[in-house]
């Protein structure tokens, strides 16, 4: 759980000159080449923690609110002691050659932490899901005025499956300079079909969804919660606003609210239908790069890690799934809480 003596986080980025992309480099958590013989399987870099920790030694994460400042807290802020990227005065791209390129992992990387150790997200009141997407809203909000952050990741790792390495429920905020390759392609495809259609390609699929009504799980007057059409994994479920927002931190109290309750239901019925699986889910967001992004549509994705992905997935990107959407939507739907 606890670095190696004189071991201070060492993370940077490394540039992947044939994909464009940036690939991050943590060494933060101080192992050694053979330990990874002994590796627990399905441990995250972006995990938070090493995967090391016994189960049972004392929570490190229970201990925050132990602290006067977290004791009456539902929510502790706190720096990620294992950070993929973290302030750090040099920015400089250094080059080994002219294909190899690095450069240290500027940015900041944020645990949310749960006060109830044993209390998962399924488990949580309206009340608490509506502090919760406060929190990321305020988080979100603060990291965006620095002028190196151009994106903010904030998302949801539960299970081992899911890469996440303690029990203790905990969210995590990543504020990085860059955006990566998968960003890029949304906002390009929403670029280009708003460009060609004069509209948002999120709204028409949410507008095309109410039509056919068979994907759509639950809505409110602000959201709607859907497994999507070509989903990437069986029971995926994406929660979308209805009007065209461009950016998760504008997000008003009322649309808050009204995402609470769509949280809130959907992650009750995955629970129970699917027998407490692992999931990921991840907020996808405009920039905050000082750019305008007027055709973008932001939304949360939840994956539950249900299967794994095998050398056909790996080798071309393409997934396979057994379960259609329309039969998980359906089965979602009738489960009763």
């Amino acid at each position: 759980m606890f670095l190696r003596k004189n071991k201070k986080p060492k993370s940077e980025l490394r540039f992947d000159v044939v994909n464009k992309d940036w690939v991050v480099l943590s060494e933060g958590r101080g192992k050694r080449p053979e330990d990874f013989k002994k590796s627990v399987r399905g441990g995250s870099a972006s995990g938070g923690n090493s995967s090391e920790t016994a189960d049972n030694m004392p929570c490190v994460f229970c201990d925050y609110f132990a602290q006067a400042k977290f004791m009456d807290k539902n929510f502790a802020i706190v720096p990620n002691k294992f950070p993929a990227f973290f302030s750090q005065k040099n920015k400089e791209i250094k080059n080994e050659n002219a294909l190899f390129q690095k450069m240290p992992s500027v940015g900041s990387h944020e645990v949310v932490i749960f006060n109830d150790h044993s209390k998962q997200l399924a488990d949580f009141s309206f009340n608490e899901w509506e502090q919760l997407l406060g929190v990321y809203q305020q988080r979100y909000l603060e990291l965006s005025k620095q002028d190196f952050i151009n994106y903010i990741s904030i998302f949801h790792n539960h299970g081992k499956m899911a890469g996440a390495s303690l029990i203790h429920p905990h969210s995590q905020i990543i504020a990085i300079p860059f955006f990566d390759n998968n960003i890029k392609a949304l906002l390009n495809a929403s670029k280009e079909f708003f460009q060609e259609k004069g509209q948002c390609i999120f709204c028409a699929v949410n507008r095309a969804e109410r039509v056919v009504k068979k994907r759509i799980i639950f809505e409110n007057n602000n959201f709607l919660v859907m497994c999507p059409f070509a989903s990437k994994v069986n029971f995926e479920v994406v929660i979308s606003p209805k009007n065209h927002l461009s950016y998760f931190e504008k997000m008003t109290k009322e649309e808050k609210s009204d995402l609470a309750q769509a949280f809130q239901i959907i992650m009750a019925k995955l629970n129970k239908g699917l027998g407490s699986p692992d999931y990921n889910f991840y907020l996808k967001t405009s920039p905050c790069d000082d750019k305008e992004y007027p055709f973008f549509h932001w939304h949360f994705t939840i994956m539950p890690r249900i299967s794994v992905w095998a050398g056909f997935e790996l080798g071309t990107g393409i997934e396979i799934i057994t379960m259609p959407p329309e039969k998980a939507t359906n089965y979602l739907k009738n489960i009763k809480i």
